[in-house]
């Protein structure tokens, strides 16, 4: 792994959370499963797995692979979530990296989930779904914006074009803040009739 073992051993693991969205609980060992939010306003999507807080190392290999053109940073990504994945996760039948509108990729010249995609394709022997969804959507980055404003700017972004040919897949993307993205695109995949849509990520913000 291209990481050595201090830096390893520095990374912020998430600690007891909530299994739906991966959202610290505000003390440990609760005897609680689902956040408040989650309790109220159950996401599409079933579970969320996340290995670690989006602080530190993870938060600059993230920030550098998405703005900075650095997708080499792909591979440990890919890598740290693999092993994460294969100890903790159920395994579905496909992964769909959560996909970047085409003038978006122009711009950035490769889609980073995608990227992140292949390490775990390879290392967990699951393949990528990167054809049935599209990003019609140009939507604004979302870092700025308070979570209302997540889910009208992404609401009716994404359009299937092809229906999964599996009843259980996993959505990967770099990193869940609001899990506005992850919804919307979770919604439209069980429209199509898959029963189970997990959400993979680096790190929970």
């Amino acid at each position: 792994m291209d990481l050595c073992q201090p830096c390893y051993s520095r990374l912020l693991r998430v600690a007891d959370h909530c299994y739906c969205c991966a959202k610290e609980f505000a003390s440990e060992h609760v005897n609680q499963q689902l956040c408040g939010k989650c309790q109220q306003h159950h996401p599409a999507f079933d579970r969320t797995y996340a290995p670690f807080v989006h602080q530190g190392a993870i938060r600059y290999l993230i920030n550098h692979c998405k703005f900075n053109r650095a997708y080499k940073y792909a591979r440990v990504l890919g890598q740290l979530l693999a092993e994460f994945l294969q100890h903790n996760a159920q395994l579905p039948e496909l992964i769909i990296p959560v996909p970047l509108h085409p003038k978006r990729y122009r711009q950035r010249g490769f889609n980073q989930t995608l990227e992140i995609a292949k390490i775990i394709s390879r290392q967990l022997a699951i393949p990528i779904d990167n054809n049935s969804c599209l990003h019609v959507k140009n939507t604004p980055h979302q870092i700025s914006l308070s979570g209302k404003q997540r889910q009208q700017n992404i609401k009716n972004a994404f359009q299937m074009q092809a229906i999964p040919r599996a009843s259980h897949v996993a959505i990967l993307d770099d990193v869940i803040t609001t899990g506005a993205t992850a919804n919307e695109l979770a919604r439209i995949i069980k429209a199509t009739g898959v029963s189970q849509v997990d959400l993979w990520v680096c790190a929970r913000a």
